[in-house]
Formats: C-alpha cells, structure tokens, sequence
C-alpha cells in the first residue's frame, strides 16, 4: 500500500500529480475530521502550498508526523516552532521562483508608473478617438528600496540597473557584499526613495510593518510594489493613502484577504492588481512541485531533504 500524506489546504494539481505517483494524499479536512480519521496514527507527512495554515493542533492529530513539506517559498502559515518541538522536518521551494517574482515585481513597477492597463483599456473603449492619453510617468532613474535583500530582492535589483535605477535597502542586517545602499529602518528608506518594493517574509515579524507613517514617508510622488505578503501592509492604511493622494499609486500582487482585495483597490484607477501569480508560470510551478515531492521523496528514502526552511537548518 501507498504511503498517506495529508494535504492541509488545496494544493497544485502539479504537485498533486507528482505525490499521486507514491502517495495516497488525504486532505483536506478540518482537523476535527482528521482526528477521527482511522489513518491519522501512520501519517508522516504533511504537503501544502506557500498559502497553507498548518497549525499546532493539526500537527497534533498525526502523531506520527515528521515532515511539513511547503510547494511555495513563504511558510508563515506552518508553526514551525511546533513542528520543531514535534521533532517535525518543515520544508519549502526557495530559489526556482526567483526569475518570476523578480519579474513581475519589474512589471509591475512599469505597469503602475507608465500605466499600462490604463493605456490598454483607453484604447479599447475608445477614448483615444477623443485625444492623447494623459503622460505618465518614467520609470527609469528613479530610486528603489527594497525591503529585504534575499536572493529575490537582489534579484529585483539587479534588474533594476538595466533601468538605471538606484538602489537602497532595508532588511535585518546590512550585506556589506552587495554594492546597494543598507537603509536601517522602513521609514527612513521609504522617505528616500520612488518606488518601495516589498520582498520580505510574512508573518508577525512583518505583520503591518508598511503603516500609515511609512505611507507619508514615501510621499505622494512615491509608489508602492506588494510581491510578498498581503499582512506585510495595512490595506486600510494604504487605501487612505491612496484616496488622500499620500502616495502616486501601488502594484499590488498579494492582498490581506485573498481573494478578496478590498472594494477600495478595486475602483481606484492608480492601482494595479494581480491575482497572486508571482511564481505563476508553468516553468517555475512545476520546478516548485518537483522539488516539494523530491523533499517527500528524500524523506521516505530516509535521505536528507534538499531545502529545509532557515530555522530547520542545522
């Protein structure tokens, strides 16, 4: 008989593919379900998406589990300090989806500058039979923070010096490697800055960290790039911001309630949304499943997992 694993949440048909090969996956079911599941006693191993909440008391229901295996980078769903106290392996898919985070977060920033959708849908209802679209504004040489400085966030800013743009960052230490501007503080780097690209880790260590004064700082010629977490920044916050004119406008790729942006974002005309596709191309999605199913694989094999997240490492 197959191995079990349990499914969490949802997760891609991709990764489902690659684990129906060996596994039976359960899942999902809420954790009530799952603790009446006869099979709950000899599953080992959790799978999930980068979105997936894995909780205390769903660990808890399999005491047998020894790995949280993540298709995705971010894992601030997983309660890792627990599954650590368990004695459980977490693991996610960092570095294949470097290129189309870096990329979008690119578009983005060109998309809400030069106004891209904007432009798209003047042509198609008409309006240009009426006069010029209105300028936009250059996105080349304006200034960019980055808050974080991991391997996407220097990914980004290396794309950026094909735009001649300067760079500064913040993160929780300063890279004396990288030839980029350290900033300590979000404020401060938002105060100096055009376009403030998010690229951090979620979770509440983040949670809100772009807030109404981070807002002002950035000014009402500045621009706002989300390709992190929606809980990175106050949705409230920055709708004011964006209705008082504090800020020019924001390329948002991610949203507190997803998939639910706020009514708000949805009716401004300085905004552009993407639904969550960051990593959404067929190359890199099915680069994550492969290497979340290698993680399962390696596991079983009683062989070492090729990427436990930082707090997991030895």
């Amino acid at each position: 008989m197959k191995p079990i694993v349990f499914a969490a949440s949802n997760i891609s048909p991709l990764y489902q593919r690659a684990l129906a090969q060996h596994y039976e996956v359960l899942g999902p079911m809420p954790v009530a379900d799952l603790m009446a599941h006869p099979a709950r006693g000899s599953i080992e191993v959790i799978v999930g998406s980068g979105e997936s909440k894995v909780p205390a008391d769903m660990m808890d229901a399999l005491p047998a589990l020894r790995l949280v295996s993540v298709m995705g980078v971010g894992y601030d769903g997983v309660n890792v300090a627990h599954a650590k106290q368990r004695g459980a392996m977490v693991t996610h898919t960092p570095q294949v989806l470097n290129d189309d985070v870096a990329d979008l977060a690119i578009a983005l920033m060109l998309n809400t500058t030069r106004r891209l959708p904007q432009a798209d849908r003047f042509v198609r209802e008409g309006h240009w039979l009426k006069g010029a679209m209105p300028l936009a504004k250059k996105l080349s040489g304006l200034h960019l923070g980055l808050v974080g400085m991991g391997r996407i966030g220097q990914a980004i800013a290396h794309r950026a010096q094909a735009f001649n743009m300067p760079v500064s960052y913040t993160a929780r230490s300063a890279k004396p490697e990288l030839a980029y501007n350290f900033v300590a503080d979000v404020k401060s780097l938002a105060a100096q800055v055009d376009v403030l690209c998010l690229i951090t880790p979620g979770g509440a260590s983040t949670h809100h960290m772009i807030n109404a004064e981070v807002l002002q700082a950035l000014g009402p010629e500045g621009y706002l790039v989300n390709v992190a977490r929606g809980s990175v920044v106050d949705e409230q916050a920055l709708v004011a911001a964006l209705q008082a004119g504090q800020i020019a406008g924001a390329g948002l790729d991610v949203f507190e309630d997803e998939p639910r942006p706020l009514e708000a974002l949805l009716a401004m005309d300085q905004v552009v949304l993407t639904p969550h596709v960051g990593s959404g191309t067929h190359q890199t999605r099915q680069a994550m499943a492969d290497l979340a199913s290698d993680n399962v694989n390696l596991y079983f094999a009683k062989s070492d997992v090729k990427t436990p997240v930082p707090e997991c490492q030895m």
